[in-house]
């Protein structure tokens, strides 16, 4: 194959392609002051960040010195999720009925998990299943209303928390594989310089 070495593109780029035995090479060289492109990654990956965001929302973004979206991250996720709870009740997190909508909601961590303790212990089992009652459709139609929220807000709030879990997986995400220091300092010179 021939050398490409020779291809004009605009003025400031210098671009050189060419053949290795098999494989082809591609050297790119920009202009710094439009775009750089280097060979290293300029992207981290960190377990450490993704595992702290998902402990608690935001807290991964934090971690990594992004204050700001670290607080804006913890208060939309968390809002969603509380917002939930308190829509629907403590009910919506329930990892035995809703087994499915569960897994979403448990991507907010442990405050999920918390939240379907506290009603597998104490909503669930309140009343006592032994407690005597004068009229026994009258028990079951308590115990029933004390266990599950009525019709609809039960399940907005069920798909309230749930979203806010898959937020939070996309913050996760976002905490695990991110930029660079090197890359975003190189940002925000950008952003400053007129």
């Amino acid at each position: 194959m021939p050398d490409l070495g020779d291809c004009e593109e605009l003025p400031t780029h210098a671009n050189r392609a060419a053949w290795d035995g098999d494989k082809l090479r591609i050297e790119v060289l920009l202009n710094p002051q439009t775009m750089s492109i280097s060979t290293k990654s300029d992207w981290q990956f960190t377990p450490s960040t993704a595992i702290l965001a998902w402990v608690w929302p935001g807290l991964g973004h934090i971690s990594l010195g992004q204050r700001r979206r670290g607080l804006l991250v913890m208060f939309g996720v968390l809002f969603l999720f509380l917002g939930g709870v308190l829509i629907g009740g403590i009910d919506v997190v329930d990892r035995k009925e809703d087994r499915l909508w569960f897994w979403a909601q448990a991507l907010c961590g442990p405050i999920a998990l918390a939240v379907d303790f506290t009603n597998q212990t104490f909503l669930k089992t309140w009343p006592p299943d032994g407690a005597e009652r004068s009229d026994e459709r009258e028990s079951r139609a308590i115990v029933q209303l004390g266990r599950k929220g009525l019709g609809r807000v039960n399940e907005m709030g069920t798909l309230f928390c749930a979203l806010a879990g898959l937020m939070n997986l996309v913050v996760i995400l976002d905490a695990l594989h991110h930029p660079s220091r090197r890359v975003a300092d190189r940002r925000q010179r950008g952003s400053t310089e007129p």
